[in-house]
């Protein structure tokens, strides 16, 4: 069983929608979640200026993981500028040392946005870093090395390009409900900025991966690298 689990997305709600679901889950059976966001997504509003949604957004972020029971953490980079180097790569890596995770869940690696399209490669890289004898790196040096067992792609409808699901998550109804009370929360996901509804596909596609994994429910990731089971009941 997951223990310890870290869902790492390049904005704001990234992961509250895509892993938030499984997160729930997994807090619910015992397990220590975080979520962490690269970028606030603070460029998302059209109307409202950065600075402005920058801290309604990280007050969402906040009240989502509060509500399923995970830690939050937001890293300052620049929504749409998210670099993709060793720098941030090993501010990851020392979060996942001092978190100690056997589970780790990010984006897949093609995206129509950048910044998840780096998000996924940072992600790897510091899973990689994690793992590093590392006594001339500072900080790094701060936690024990760590070996991150399960990689998980989770899907999203902006990064489906190649994406296909190897392992099914199933939600039971306490994990999906305490997930939509808590997600409600965020403007964007309630369709408030660019219109698109989000809570209604995510609930739909969970309902369609329910069906083709036996459930009422399922959420899809990918494994990586891909196992040689094609579906499994959890992470």
């Amino acid at each position: 069983m997951t223990r310890t689990v870290l869902a790492i997305g390049a904005h704001i709600g990234d992961m509250d929608l895509t892993a938030g679901p499984t997160l729930a889950k997994l807090v619910l059976e015992g397990a220590n979640a975080t979520i962490i966001a690269l970028t606030p997504g603070e460029r998302g509003h059209p109307r409202l200026a950065p600075s402005e949604y920058k801290k309604q957004k990280i007050g969402e972020g906040e009240a989502f993981a509060t509500a399923i029971g995970a830690d939050f953490i937001v890293l300052d980079h620049s929504d749409g500028f998210l670099p993709d180097t060793d720098d941030v790569a090993l501010e990851l890596a020392t979060i996942i040392r001092e978190k100690q995770p056997d589970t780790l869940i990010t984006h897949w690696k093609h995206s129509i946005h950048r910044d998840h399209e780096h998000a996924a490669r940072l992600s790897e890289r510091a899973r990689f870093l994690a793992g590093l004898p590392t006594e001339d790196l500072g900080k790094l040096d701060e936690h024990p090395r760590h070996s991150v067992r399960t990689f998980l792609h989770a899907e999203n409808w902006e990064d489906m390009e190649g994406f296909q699901p190897t392992m099914y998550v199933p939600i039971p109804d306490e994990a999906f409900y305490r997930w939509v009370s808590a997600i409600r929360h965020q403007a964007f996901a309630r369709g408030e900025t660019y219109g698109f509804r989000y809570i209604d596909y995510y609930t739909a596609l969970m309902t369609t991966r329910g069906c083709l994994a036996g459930y009422p429910r399922a959420c899809a990731f990918h494994a990586n690298p891909t196992p040689e089971v094609t579906k499994l009941a959890g992470p």
